[in-house]
């Protein structure tokens, strides 16, 4: 790094690294102090064995004696009993520790027992083997006082005996025998706070336990520490083990708290460093889709405006600045009415903004003209989508906005060439329908030139009445209107009018198309059958486009039929309802339409005249969809083509 700044990778491991630091300290700590504990505990506990060791030897020092001044007395006044059972009451309720004092003659059988016991035997043969048998010898041969090695009295624990050698005038006249309990030594000569620190404990030489003493019973064994009892020394010993002291325990808890607390700390330091690493990463992963989508959506050429639920707008993009000339900060914060509206249409707009904040704007988008800050008006399509934040609050609506001006001006003149297409279509239909219709007006036009002859004739002749005129003048008068009729028909049919949507009855209109194509059918030998239901079907739809399109279906229906050798001529023309649904169904039984041209039958131009042009079935099409319907073919399986369109039926509202 420069100007030896750390990286930023080292300088965000800092704090763990000194975070382990402190943890590995405080383990070095807690070490060393608990070191420094066993160490102080190791050296208490000598310290404290030492002490109880010094006691008891001071008291089994004093006990020896005290019975080598009584065994002086003893040999002094010939062993009086008197004197040692005085003497030997008095030491025991002096010195608990001592069970009974014994004297024995010089072959060791008891001669006295203080106090005296049942079942005492009398004496032990030289040679037997009795525990205490050593140290009579030892003493006796010494002079000086002796101690047993310790031994089981069933009973009464373990004891062993201190033997001090009585003589009279220099000769060994018995033994003096202090019994000692190895569990009064420990009881009245080890203190109660020694106890309640060690389990302090008397063995032999083989580690077996002759006595013991604790104020608590041990969970698990501490540390302990052993001292050689001397006296009565053979082997004995005094073993002090350590209890678990609850000021450590409490100070160990708190040390190991302190521990597990430096850990959480360091796992809270690497949750908090994943968590801004993850943060840090979340606001590249941000940065980098921000500046995707601000990049998106400048490059974006449709309008992007955003509003909150007063209809303040908060957003707008580029391509929406662009389209209406304004800057977005000249825009963002304003409410309505805004300055891209049309001022001639703003009570129009205001209802569409209303509606969109009440949540009604259409679904599939709604057309609306703005104006540009040049002052130009262009058409914009307009869809509205609701604002929802992350927490799944609605916080207003976004809209995309789109300039179609282009594209209504090519409707529009898609729109104008229909209209041509149409009323040629119309024009052509009746150009091949004109012999039909000479014919159909010759016939009124030649009965009214009759009916005009025979009344001149009968003016001039004799006995004329004028009353004989009113008949054949109203058979001419209505020849006249029906020729009149078919004029105004074919004016109607061929006019060029913007479509007009009223109320419009299918069985009326049928019958009416039926009635224009009926005489062109007759001339091609061709009958036409025409099926109405009794109830009115009603649609809302342009009369005169949707006659043009029977009279296209049916007249290519007859056409169809025109190279049809005998056979049935006939056309159908059906009427139904079906799910709200009108259908009009036109069959003619002739030769058919191949299925491999099924599939181009409505494309512009596609014709299997010779002389066709190829835009009659497409021109249907499109009408029956601007009435929201549609048209389809089907091959009927007895023969012939069978075209079909529906229409949705008038409701009543």
């Amino acid at each position: 790094m420069p100007n030896g700044l750390p990286s930023r990778p080292a300088f965000q491991a800092m704090p763990s690294i000194a975070m382990v630091l402190v943890v590995m300290l405080l383990g070095v700590l807690l070490w060393l102090l608990h070191r420094s504990d066993q160490e102080e505990e190791r050296l208490t506990l000598i310290k404290d064995i030492l002490w109880v060791e010094q006691n008891i030897h001071f008291h089994l020092t004093s006990d020896e004696e005290k019975l080598a001044q009584l065994a002086g007395d003893l040999g002094r006044r010939s062993l009086s009993l008197d004197l040692l059972e005085n003497s030997a009451r008095a030491l025991i309720a002096n010195n608990p520790e001592f069970e009974r004092l014994l004297l024995r003659d010089i072959d060791g059988q008891v001669a006295v027992a203080v106090p005296p016991s049942q079942g005492e035997p009398s004496g032990v043969a030289a040679g037997e083997a009795a525990p205490w048998w050593p140290a009579f010898l030892l003493a006796r041969s010494t002079g000086r006082v002796a101690w047993s090695p310790p031994y089981l009295v069933p009973g009464r624990g373990a004891a062993f005996e201190a033997h001090v050698p009585v003589y009279q005038d220099h000769a060994f006249v018995g033994m003096l025998v202090a019994v000692v309990s190895v569990d009064a030594v420990l009881t009245h000569h080890v203190p109660w706070w020694v106890a309640e620190k060690y389990k302090i404990e008397i063995v032999d030489s083989g580690g077996v336990v002759l006595g013991a003493k604790t104020g608590v019973e041990l969970a698990q064994p501490g540390t302990s520490h052993q001292v050689r009892l001397e006296p009565p020394g053979q082997g004995l010993a005094v073993v002090a083990t350590v209890y678990t002291a609850e000021g450590k325990l409490v100070r160990n808890v708190l040390a190991a708290a302190i521990f597990i607390l430096a850990l959480l700390a360091l796992s809270s330091l690497a949750l908090a460093r994943r968590h801004v690493r993850r943060r840090l990463a979340a606001e590249k992963a941000l940065g980098e889709e921000h500046a995707f989508r601000k990049a998106m959506e400048d490059s974006l050429t449709v309008g992007m405006r955003a509003r909150d639920l007063d209809g303040r707008v908060t957003y707008v993009n580029p391509a929406f600045c662009r389209m209406v000339g304004w800057q977005p900060e000249e825009l963002v914060g304003i409410v309505p009415p805004m300055p891209y509206w049309v001022p001639e249409l703003l009570d129009e707009t205001m209802r569409m903004h209303h509606k969109v904040l009440a949540g009604n704007a259409p679904r599939d988008g709604f057309e609306i003209q703005f104006r540009r800050r040049s002052g130009e008006v262009f058409w914009a399509l307009v869809y509205e989508a609701p604002l929802i934040d992350a927490t799944g609050h609605h916080t207003g609506w976004m809209a995309s906005v789109v300039d179609i001006t282009e594209r209504k001006a090519a409707e529009e003149l898609a729109h104008q060439q229909q209209e041509k297409l149409q009323r040629t279509s119309r024009l052509i239909t009746m150009g091949e329908m004109a012999s039909t219709l000479a014919h159909e007006l010759n016939q009124p036009l030649s009965a009214i030139a009759s009916y005009a002859t025979g009344c001149l004739n009968r003016l001039g002749a004799v006995g004329f009445s004028p009353e004989e005129l009113r008949p054949p003048l109203s058979k001419l008068v209505a020849q006249a209107q029906r020729a009149g009729q078919i004029i105004r028909r074919v004016h109607d049919f061929v006019r060029k009018s913007e479509p007009q949507l009223r109320r419009c009855s299918l069985q009326e209109l049928l019958t009416d198309s039926v009635a224009f194509i009926e005489l062109d059918a007759k001339k091609n030998g061709v009958g036409i059958a025409l099926d109405l239901p009794v109830g009115a079907l009603e649609v809302d739809g342009d009369k005169v486009l949707l006659e043009q399109v029977v009279m296209n279906l049916a007249r290519n229906g007859i056409e169809a039929m025109n190279q049809m050798k005998g056979g049935k001529r006939r056309l159908d023309v059906t009427l139904q309802e079906q799910d709200g649904q009108a259908l009009v169904r036109i069959r003619d039984f002739g030769s058919g339409i191949a299925a491999e041209i099924e599939a181009s039958l409505f494309q512009p131009f596609f014709t299997t005249k010779e002389e066709g042009m190829g835009m009659g079935l497409n021109i249907c099409r499109s009408i029956i969809e601007f009435h929201r319907g549609r048209l389809w073919f089907e091959p009927h399986p007895q023969g012939g083509s069978l075209f079909v369109f529906s229409l949705p039926l008038r409701s009543p509202a």
